[in-house]
């Protein structure tokens, strides 16, 4: 059989068509789920096991278990469930999965998800091209889903030709007879198999012409199976390569579900192929060890059997597993944006709306310290000389101002929830003022990546200030830096000790400084010092920082609010 390098070109295209539709796949989610995509699948995942019915439910229908652990790491990776529902879901998955061995012991065939991607192209490119951003992100949607789908098609086919050439294995007859040694070896032979062809279903079907080619017997099949759990794991974690923090533990999680599963497996490998055997003789008359029209039922009665034990005992150590996951893939800090999401906000209210409220608080405070973080990734930007470094900034802070969107959404949600309770007077006050501030914080997110959008016009028109103005520039993004630290505290008092005195001094200097700047700016441009178009960019820098902290001020000032209402008297009593 000949391998070109064209074919090995082919293959490494494959990969990046897989590789890229993850990716836009991922990255549509985030912009098309929004608040209700969010809460179904909360209630989908809500405990564990709903998780591994979901899990099971869309492998039987997509007839893949890397499809839909590729699916979960996508979820994962837009955020929109964690990585404790995920678990579930990747459990359910190996259960899915066996419905396949069925079909193909029953009916001798399998149905792909690929033979639907071109219409779903064709369905999702008019919807790239509207004018409606809701719909344009449908179809990258769909065109990835498509793209992912083809690329794992199009990568089993770039392959060496293993399936139409099946007497290439003859050699595995040589591997029989070797004992326990034999088992490890045909385990790692399915592993490499799965690896190679990218689907465990197919090297299913290839363990089957196998076994009816009588090149091996019904317990070195049975090993394969193992080993096809193993290597169908490598598809979800090419998708979490792409990913981020949680999508690579979620990746993992699935990994060591395999691992381990197949670990237990092995030390009672005899007697549960013993069984199956027994089994299948009781009911079908003819025993899997001596007829190998036999093995195709055992196999799938033994990859059924094992798949559903293995959840039974796992699904009780799901929080260990996501122990485990998190300490072999720490957090480092240039991850720690990735965690940008809610954290005490659940999807059910609190016991009173008074706890609720105070868990919304916690909330804000992490809203405001990831805002506040926003304009430091900014500062960092302005700086910059690596393009490499430039670009990963500011798609990071791309990033941050399209969550800070969501965040807001999720918060004024929660809170609109809780304003259908009876709750005190101040629990009221408080409730109006988060509500402002909510908005403000998300406008300050909106601040900040339209600083870093000047940046890279900066950059892109390859306009450098000299170091005067960059001086003049540094004064007023550490009077910002300031105000917002200043925010920050007040956040994070009680409302009753908000102190807006120092707040508004900053924000006047911020005034002050902004219309000096402006009149130097003006008499600049009379003068010629710079050109036109690299003025109309230092306007719109020290503009902005002006906008951001009147933003800054409204948010200490929505929390003395509710201080003042309480210890001034009312002047209408």
């Amino acid at each position: 059989m000949n391998y070109s390098f064209f074919d090995f070109l082919t293959m490494v295209g494959s990969l990046g068509m897989f590789l890229y539709g993850m990716k836009m796949m991922s990255e549509s989610l985030q912009k098309v789920a929004g608040q209700k995509m969010r809460s179904i699948l909360s209630a989908m995942t809500s405990n564990r096991f709903f998780g591994v019915l979901t899990g099971f439910f869309v492998t039987s229908v997509v007839q893949s278990s890397s499809a839909t652990t590729v699916m979960v790491v996508g979820f994962v990776n837009a955020g929109l469930i964690t990585l404790k529902e995920s678990i579930g879901v990747i459990m359910g998955a190996n259960i899915g999965t066996t419905v396949t061995g069925w079909i193909i012991t029953i009916f001798g065939f399998k149905m792909s998800i690929s033979d639907y991607s071109l219409p779903m192209i064709a369905i999702g490119l008019p919807l790239i091209f509207s004018k409606v951003a809701n719909r344009r992100s449908w179809g990258e949607f769909l065109v990835g889903f498509a793209l992912l789908f083809l690329g794992l098609d199009f990568l089993k086919g770039s392959v060496p030709n293993i399936n139409e050439n099946p007497e290439i294995l003859s050699f595995v007859q040589s591997f029989m007879g070797l004992g326990f040694g034999s088992t490890l070896i045909f385990l790692a032979i399915g592993t490499l198999l799965t690896v190679v062809i990218q689907s465990s279903s197919a090297t299913m079907a290839l363990t089957f012409v196998m076994v009816n080619q009588g090149w091996i017997s019904f317990e070195m099949a049975a090993a394969m199976v193992l080993g096809e759990n193993i290597g169908t794991t490598i598809t979800a974690n090419l998708a979490a390569s792409v990913g981020n923090l949680s999508a690579k533990r979620a990746a993992l999680v699935h990994f060591l579900f395999n691992v381990l599963g197949t670990i237990w497996m092995l030390l009672v490998f005899r007697q549960f192929t013993g069984a199956i055997d027994h089994f299948v003789t009781n009911h079908q008359g003819v025993s899997p060890s001596e007829s190998p029209a036999a093995i195709p039922t055992a196999l799938a009665i033994f990859h059924t059997a094992f798949n559903v034990l293995n959840v039974l005992l796992f699904v009780w150590f799901t929080p260990l597993l996501e122990k485990i996951v998190v300490r072999m893939i720490p957090q480092r800090d240039k991850d720690s944006e990735e965690e940008f999401r809610l954290k005490f906000i659940t999807t059910g209210m609190l016991s009173t709306p008074e706890l609720s409220l105070l868990q919304a608080k916690k909330e804000v405070q992490f809203f405001a310290k990831h805002t506040i973080k926003m304009f430091g990734f900014f500062r960092k930007l302005i700086d910059e000389k690596s393009d490499k470094k430039f670009n990963k900034l500011f798609t990071k802070i791309q990033k941050y101002e399209g969550i800070c969107d969501n965040v807001e959404v999720e918060i004024t949600n929660y809170l609109s929830q809780v304003s259908q309770y009876k709750m005190s007077e101040t629990g009221q006050r408080r409730m109006r003022s988060m509500l402002k501030l909510v908005g403000d914080l998300e406008s300050v997110g909106d601040c900040n990546f339209n600083l870093a959008r000047t940046v890279n016009r900066m950059r892109e028109k390859k306009i450098i200030f000299n170091q005067e103005a960059m001086d003049k520039l540094e004064l007023m993004f550490n009077l910002v830096e300031e105000a917002l630290e200043e925010m920050r505290s007040n956040l994070n008092m009680d409302e009753t000790a908000v102190n807006l005195n120092r707040a508004i001094q900053l924000e006047k200097r911020v005034n002050n400084y902004r219309s000096q700047l402006k009149a130097e700016h003006l008499d600049n441009l009379a003068k010629e010092v710079y050109s036109y178009e690299a003025g109309i960019l230092f306007n719109d820098l020290f503009s902005e920082c002006e906008k951001l902290a009147d933003y800054v001020i409204n948010v200490s000032e929505a929390l003395e609010e509710v201080a003042s209402r309480k210890t001034r008297p009312n002047p209408h009593m």
